[in-house]
């Protein structure tokens, strides 16, 4: 058995029983587990955790239905579209926007469950690993390991096992894979593809840069949620950076980004995918022998899929004519939209708890955030 991969590649089957067993013993996962399912008897839960036998049971039987009550009562419902003909028996490395911790790749998992089509394996930073049962949690969920804080010796050689098992997955295992298109969340919403990515990606094939990354089945994909529950955390982050440019976040901020992203309204969300952009890649690398531009371009590409394919709501319109001080969007909805949009802003700027809190700076930044998609959006269909 090929033990290469070991330390960051999720759970076989036969290492999931084991792994839920250690889980049933973790009283911070447990409670939260109680927490989830606040009608069952904790021992009933236990009993049911430790029936799974494979990591489908578990992501169909435990994971799924929380993500229905999810589906029900903090979203006004979430949609996955694919483009026709697209071929479900394929695998996929889907590269996405990042807006929440958690939600961005289960809800995906989800509408793949609704689909008949398989879940994918789904790349998450040890960062977000803050307790040991975390990490076993995740590896249990088709997650693997994405190594950061290493010395640059260290990132080579991380680099080139990440990419090396990510080919595995997707051209031998024929499993699809889901990974956000840059290191965290863009938390302007912003999105651009970090060329890096792609230069990871190409480190374990055997062809040209074109040839390497388009055998991957890139299919670029965008999610685009109503209303970002993190959306005042986010602005204060950036309040915090702005006042102090050495600012980090803490392993409690992550969780209570996780938690505030899971529970939080999310209004609609719609998640479209553009399909296998393969042909299009191996089109740029028979234009172009230079590396940086056929790395470039690739990421353009990815971005402008990903641009076009939002969906705008009228809470983007409005915080476009709010930030830019325009009406150009002022037909698509009306003033009482446009006052309930301002109250909630001024509501969620409310909860920011900062010592010398700049009302201006954090409300800016959250009109940039809801504006972005549409600039983006607007840009891609020039």
């Amino acid at each position: 058995m090929n033990t290469e991969f070991d330390d960051i590649r999720c759970y076989y089957n036969n290492e999931v029983h084991p792994a839920l067993t250690r889980l049933s013993e973790e009283k911070q996962f447990m409670k939260v587990l109680s927490t989830i399912y606040p009608l069952l008897p904790k021992d009933v839960i236990r009993q049911r955790l430790l029936s799974f036998k494979s990591t489908i049971e578990f992501q169909k039987e435990l994971i799924y239905p929380f993500l229905q009550y999810i589906e029900a009562n903090l979203t006004k419902g979430i949609e996955l579209q694919l483009p026709e003909n697209f071929d479900t028996t394929k695998s996929y490395l889907y590269i996405s926007n990042h807006r929440d911790i958690i939600l961005d790749s289960a809800l995906l998992c989800a509408k793949l469950i609704e689909k008949g089509m398989d879940t994918v394996e789904i790349a998450i930073g040890d960062n977000l690993l803050v307790f040991p049962w975390i990490e076993e949690l995740v590896r249990v969920n088709k997650s693997f390991i994405v190594k950061r804080g290493l010395s640059p010796r260290q990132i080579l050689e991380s680099s080139k096992k990440l990419s090396s098992y990510i080919r595995l997955t997707i051209n031998e295992k024929q499993q699809s894979i889901w990974i956000a298109q840059r290191e965290g969340r863009a938390k302007d919403s912003n999105d651009r593809t970090q060329e890096s990515l792609l230069k990871m990606m190409n480190m374990s094939g055997n062809g040209s840069i074109a040839e390497n990354l388009a055998e991957l089945n890139i299919c670029p994909l965008s999610i685009s949620y109503e209303y970002d529950p993190c959306d005042y955390l986010k602005a204060r982050e950036f309040q915090q950076k702005r006042d102090n440019p050495a600012h980090k976040k803490s392993p409690q901020d992550d969780l209570i980004n996780m938690q505030t992203g899971v529970m939080g309204f999310k209004g609609r969300v719609v998640y479209r995918a553009a399909g296998n952009i393969s042909s299009d890649i191996l089109k740029i690398g028979a234009e172009s022998n230079d590396k940086s531009e056929v790395y470039r371009r690739t990421a353009e590409l990815i971005d402008k899929h990903i641009h076009a394919d939002y969906e705008i709501y009228n809470v983007n319109k409005i915080a476009h004519d709010l930030l830019t001080g325009e009406n150009r969007f002022a037909k698509d909805y009306d003033l009482l939209e446009k006052l309930d949009f301002e109250k909630y802003l001024e509501k969620q700027i409310m909860k920011i708890d900062l010592n010398d809190k700049d009302e201006n700076f954090l409300r800016r930044k959250m009109l940039e955030m809801y504006a972005n998609p549409l600039i983006n959006h607007l840009k891609a269909a020039e």
